[in-house]
């Protein structure tokens, strides 16, 4: 019964999505009060609708419905009451009940806190909103039903092994709040054409519900790239997986979008632009929908499900990113910038910032669609790899990064680059270091691999300079710059705390990349291996089973100088369900290196393969994308987030007359 309702639920919801996404567009257009406040009540009623959906379908797997065919196929009686509640979304069909619940839950927040915006923008935007949920629902209901019955079996098929995993419980909710969340950016973007008007209050608006998705992201990025280091067994953190790449593309259009809207909050500039940003960052996440659901990709993050669903993903993307292009290309030339600025100055640095990354985002896109694009055109086919992405990409993050902390010390409107520069001299003698240190302690690997080391510390230096300016550090008496960080707004923190975390994440990632050491071998009870200096001995493997799997486990004591220093058990899982096995690694880590290990097959002789790593700075990465991701959270509590921006636009609503709009 509880089933019957959510699937009824999914159907209200989509009859409450047409009124919101139709009743109020037409008051807004015709100025007609009563029908423009239909918006707020049924963003709310539909987000209601969604969860309770969701809420049943959450219910049949923690009691194990098994009579629910997804339920069946995704969960087991035996399975730990986590991973029965990951199997909700460890799902094509659950997964998609999660898009859309997290897509109107960004629309209910409008409705709930978006009280300072103007009612016609927040009716329009609201119903933007809805003609997206109405897309994904009529999807849910027409091709990816959650609660089709079936004759129900003893216990289910279980969850994928693979996915069985702590890490991926909260990681797919942190990607969809991520780049679902970036639906509300698109949703303001369309209204603001609609009403053909673009200014710094609406930035203020667009601001933190693009600051919010981009925090969700980065952290939903870090979070699957610890979970494929430690969980497949393969020593990496990142493979450039076409799945990888859908949530790395609308992060790196994100990224863009959110200093764009900075130019328009604070000069009144790059309007067009800046709305341009908001439809290709949700464009983006849609075609990574369409790739992970349409089955054209093989993964083992995707979903391998019928051609009807790809068709009809296909269409919707039709749609929603044609008719906002079409609209673009009507409406954009009438938003002409006001703020003049001179290319050597913060707007010039952040175009530059811009470009770089619309370039990195298309040139990961085009790995990724390009083998699509060859074989559906009948040619052999082809795979696009981590040396193409690396070739590529590499070129242009360089004069990125570089100029990273150059940006934040410019002026607005016009600068002095040479005393910028020398601003930052601290930061050129941290990289020289950097460069030197990496160069005695690694005598050996390749030259840009030194060089990114000193750009990390640029980066992590600059960043500190950054702020020690604005404090006045070393300048001023520690009471007055103790003073100024009181009242520093909270952003410039979140920009320091941001960049230092990339640069971090930049030391991790060429260090483990390039300087790793491995050991693959057939170990013997009693072989001792030599790693980067410590001893590894194998001690053996004894059972381990667990609930619903067969489990070995081994046993490598480390010691280095004869001194222990520790006891690494990684393990070897068979799921009889699924008659499939996976790899549990082991991780030492100091903060500074990892020691991994991860336990292969057995040998015929009584001996057991054992993959061994030594990975320096490999926390760094992980480290550097929670700064980031705090960085965001940070800039999310600044005040002008809460304040300012709504009194300004009410006392100018209250002297200026109203501009005729689209529908008047």
């Amino acid at each position: 019964m509880i089933d019957e309702i959510g699937h009824f639920a999914l159907v209200l919801a989509l009859l409450v999505a047409l009124v919101q996404a139709s009743v109020p567009l037409y008051g807004a257009a015709r100025d007609n009060a009563p029908l423009t406040a239909v918006a707020r009540p049924a963003a709310i009623a539909q987000f209601a609708l969604v969860a309770l959906a969701f809420l049943s379908l959450v219910h049949a797997f923690v009691v194990s419905d098994f009579s629910v065919s997804i339920v069946a196929e995704n969960s087991h009686s035996d399975m730990p009451l986590l991973y029965k509640i990951a199997g909700v979304w460890g799902n094509h069909e659950g997964s998609m009940v999660l898009w859309v619940l997290i897509l109107t839950f960004f629309g209910a927040g409008v409705a709930l806190f978006g009280g300072n915006l103007p009612p016609t923008l927040q009716a329009r935007v609201l119903a933007v909103q809805a003609m997206i949920g109405a897309g994904f629902l009529a999807y849910i209901l027409y091709a990816s039903d959650p609660f089709i019955r079936i004759v129900a079996p003893p216990d289910g098929n279980g969850l994928n092994p693979l996915l069985q995993d702590p890490g991926l419980a909260s990681h797919p909710p942190c990607l969809y709040l991520g780049y679902v969340g970036f639906s509300m950016a698109f949703s303001f973007a369309i209204a603001a054409l609609i009403e053909g008007k673009v200014d710094a209050a609406w930035a203020r608006w667009v601001r933190p519900w693009t600051l919010l998705a981009w925090c969700a992201l980065t952290i939903g990025i870090t979070m699957g790239s610890w979970w494929a280091y430690y969980t497949l067994g393969w020593g990496g953190f990142w493979f450039w997986d076409p799945v990888e790449n859908a949530s790395f593309m609308p992060w790196l259009a994100g990224t863009a979008l959110l200093h764009s809207a900075l130019v328009v909050e604070k000069r009144d500039a790059l309007k067009s632009w800046t709305i341009l940003l908001a439809i290709v960052t949700f464009s983006l996440s849609l075609i990574g929908t369409f790739l992970v659901r349409s089955g054209v990709l093989t993964s083992v993050h995707a979903f391998a499900v019928d051609p009807r669903r790809g068709v009809f993903i296909l269409g919707l993307l039709t749609i929603a990113i044609g008719g906002s292009l079409a609209l673009y290309a009507a409406r954009a030339p009438r938003l002409a910038p006001s703020g003049l600025f001179a290319p050597v100055s913060r707007e010039g640095a952040l175009v530059f910032n811009n470009l770089l990354l619309a370039a990195c985002a298309a040139t990961v896109i085009t790995g990724t669609l390009y083998p699509l694009f060859v074989d559906a055109l009948g040619e052999t086919k082809i795979s696009v790899g981590p040396p193409f992405f690396n070739l590529t990409f590499t070129p242009l993050m360089v004069p990125l990064l570089i100029a990273v902390p150059i940006g934040p010390m410019l002026t607005w409107k016009r600068a002095d680059l040479l005393g910028a520069v020398q601003r930052l001299w601290a930061a050129g003698v941290a990289a020289l270091l950097a460069v030197l240190a990496g160069w005695y302690i690694h005598s050996r690997g390749p030259v840009f691999a030194v060089l990114a080391l000193g750009l990390a510390a640029w980066l992590v230096v600059g960043a500190a300079v950054e702020l020690a300016e604005r404090l006045k550090l070393f300048r001023a008496p520690l009471s007055e710059s103790w003073h100024r960080a009181l009242h520093l707004p909270r952003s410039n923190f979140a920009t320091a705390l941001a960049h230092a975390g990339l640069g971090i994440t930049l030391a991790g990632v060429v260090s483990t990349a390039i300087w790793r050491v491995e050991r693959i071998q057939t170990l013997h009870p009693g072989d001792v291996v030599d790693l980067a200096g410590y001893a590894v001995r194998f001690e053996g493997v004894v059972p381990h089973p667990g609930p619903n799997f067969e489990g070995q486990r081994a046993t490598l004591v480390v010691t280095r100088d004869g001194l222990p220093v520790a006891v690494m058990q990684p393990e070897k899982k068979h799921f009889p369900v699924a008659n499939q096995d996976t790899a549990e690694t082991s991780i030492h880590t100091t903060g500074f290196a990892d020691l991994y290990a991860a336990l292969g097959d057995p040998d015929p002789r009584g001996g057991w393969v054992v993959r061994l790593y030594y990975s320096p700075l490999a926390p760094f990465i992980w480290f550097g994308g929670a700064m980031m991701f705090a960085g965001g959270l940070v800039s999310l509590t600044d005040r002008r987030f809460r304040i300012g921006a709504p009194a300004r636009q009410r006392a100018r609503a209250a002297v200026e007359p109203r501009p005729a709009t689209a529908g008047d």
